[in-house]
């Protein structure tokens, strides 16, 4: 039974987790955008500047100009479009931002008083890309390694909720399991392979943070429950999180081993 809430949890973070567009680095855009039937009034051009502008990477529409690591793998590339919004008295529009499955990541509304159709769309534009965060890419594998990761997963999961109780093999970064504290929360540190770990509430279903192993060693990138993407690492024994804080500085967040 222990295993299986394990296995429950995990599967339930890596949804919870997902991919949010400030997470990618490169974005396409349509030459054109259909849902305007006749005159898009520049919106494709007035999209991928202001995406631009955000520190993403817009890509040619020819996919042969595209760099290897977007080329090769199309989930490292995520898609927008905009919607035109059907309004007698004002210029509406819906900008749709879209992962590689056609899983939707961001749908934002975006309208203007303004009745020239030039201008009141490119000022409903804006409104609709407050929205958009800068872009704060992750690293994420080619397409052989993430298939090949997805089934590893999937198959030490399927031996885990079987099988007797095993020890996982983990960096030798503290232990794979025990209980840490900060002083205000009490957490559980959950090994889910070797690369993966997740600290969880004790009565929660929702992981209180993810680690993943980052390209340096004892560094990992960390999502927290309010999708927010950091780094944590080990420090005498103890996991340390910073936490990011509303001035753009970052906080320690120690928690020690009980």
């Amino acid at each position: 039974m222990k295993k299986l809430s394990i296995l429950m949890l995990a599967i339930c973070s890596t949804a919870i987790f997902g991919q949010k567009v400030s997470d990618y680095k490169y974005v396409s855009i349509p030459e054109r955008f259909e849902s305007f039937k006749g005159d898009s009034y520049g919106l494709e051009e007035a999209l991928a500047k202001a995406l631009k502008n955000k520190k993403y990477v817009v890509l040619p529409a020819s996919i042969d100009q595209w760099p290897s690591e977007a080329k090769d793998n199309s989930c490292n590339v995520m898609k927008a479009d905009v919607l035109n919004v059907k309004s007698m008295f004002k210029n509406k529009l819906m900008l749709v931002i879209k992962d590689c499955n056609n899983k939707v990541l961001l749908e934002s509304n975006g309208s203007s008083s303004i009745k020239e159709f030039e201008e009141g769309l490119a000022d409903a534009l804006k409104m609709a890309l407050i929205n958009v965060g800068n872009s704060n890419p992750v690293a994420m594998l080619p397409a052989k390694e993430q298939t090949s990761s997805s089934s590893s997963a999937i198959a030490v999961n399927t031996v885990q909720s079987s099988a007797p109780e095993t020890a996982v093999i983990a960096p030798d970064t503290g232990s794979s399991t025990g209980s840490y504290s900060n002083g205000k929360v009490v957490v559980q540190k959950i090994q889910i392979d070797a690369n993966q770990f997740i600290l969880a509430k004790s009565g929660s279903s929702v992981p209180f943070a993810i680690f993943k192993t980052a390209s340096k060693k004892d560094v990992f990138i960390v999502k927290l429950a309010d999708n927010t993407t950091t780094i944590g690492y080990f420090e005498n024994g103890n996991i340390v999180i910073d936490i990011p804080q509303t001035d753009g500085k970052y906080s320690k967040e120690v928690f020690m081993q009980k």
